[in-house]
């Protein structure tokens, strides 16, 4: 019996699409396709699911926007566990709870619509509460741990809620990438009014729109301390390098490009790119992306 079929007689209930492109999931716009993807609607469900799958020993990866995200070439009977369905906002009037799959556009509009301050570095972002958690996303005077009051998350099967010190945040880092499942997090506003609060919107979108357009995944390597990725590549002499389908944005260098390219296009340019700068800088970039990998456990 394959994925689909276990886990629809096991959860038919649940909400599931069957033989999945990875493309069309990820900003990417490469990749294979997965038997299907699963989208729990609560903790509960998605505390049993994971048990489920690790259980049976069911392949398996989770999947917010993908923005952040290279999948692999190649078909999968595999489960892709995703945040679609815990979309639930609430605010009790000192902090907000958001499911982990509010976009960041839905979050900034309740925002707006509530006169609450905090999370518009995050408008025009691509991404989910969940991924911004699990990835601690952000522009460079605020990154999403800034505003983590507490995370709701499944690991190994059962649901935990992680205090900040827990969540272990770093740059582009959190404990959240060790393979646990975020349901949602409670965050830090403030009230502030509408017209601030569209003011800084405005702001952070006109600073968007100066970064490559296309299918990418986003900027592909943490800044070493000091000094941008961007800035080594291209001093490494590596901007509008093409591998295959992938290239080096022309525009700003830490951005692969997707022009019709495989995962294995981008992959191949992403080790390019760390072993030319490695060579002529002696700086190992780290990358930023998170590889999905489908694995047992």
């Amino acid at each position: 019996m394959g994925v689909f079929a276990l886990l629809r007689d096991r959860f038919p209930c649940m909400k599931m699409e069957r033989d999945v492109s990875l493309a069309r999931r990820t900003t990417i716009g490469c990749g294979g396709r997965a038997s299907c993807v699963v989208s729990p609607s609560d903790a509960e469900e998605a505390a049993e699911l994971i048990s489920f799958l690790k259980k049976e020993r069911i392949p398996h990866a989770f999947l917010g926007a993908g923005a952040n995200t290279l999948p692999p070439d190649g078909d999968y009977d595999a489960a892709i566990v995703s945040s679609d369905a815990l979309r639930g906002i609430v605010y009790d009037g000192n902090a907000l709870f958001a499911g982990a799959g509010v976009t960041g556009g839905s979050l900034v509009r309740y925002a707006m619509e509530n006169s609450l301050g905090g999370v518009e570095p995050f408008v025009g972002i691509p991404m989910t509460v969940g991924g911004g958690c699990v990835m601690n996303a952000g522009v460079k005077e605020k990154h999403f741990s800034d505003l983590v009051l507490r995370v709701l998350a499944v690991r190994n099967g059962r649901i935990e809620s992680f205090p900040v010190p827990a969540c272990r945040f770093g740059e582009k880092r959190s404990i959240f990438q060790e393979n646990l499942f975020v349901v949602g997090v409670l965050l830090r506003v403030e009230r502030v009014s509408v017209g601030q609060l569209r003011k800084n919107c405005r702001e952070y979108l006109a600073r968007r729109r100066t970064l490559p357009k296309g299918r990418s995944m986003g900027c592909t390597f943490v800044n070493p301390e000091g000094v941008s990725a961007g800035e080594l590549i291209d001093r490494a002499g590596l901007k509008g390098l093409a591998f295959g389908g992938a290239r080096v944005s022309s525009i700003h260098a830490n951005f692969i490009i997707n022009e019709g390219g495989t995962s294995s296009d981008v992959s191949a340019l992403i080790d390019i790119i760390k072993n030319e700068v490695l060579l002529k800088t002696g700086i190992l970039l780290r990358e930023e992306i998170r590889r999905l990998e489908l694995q047992h456990t």
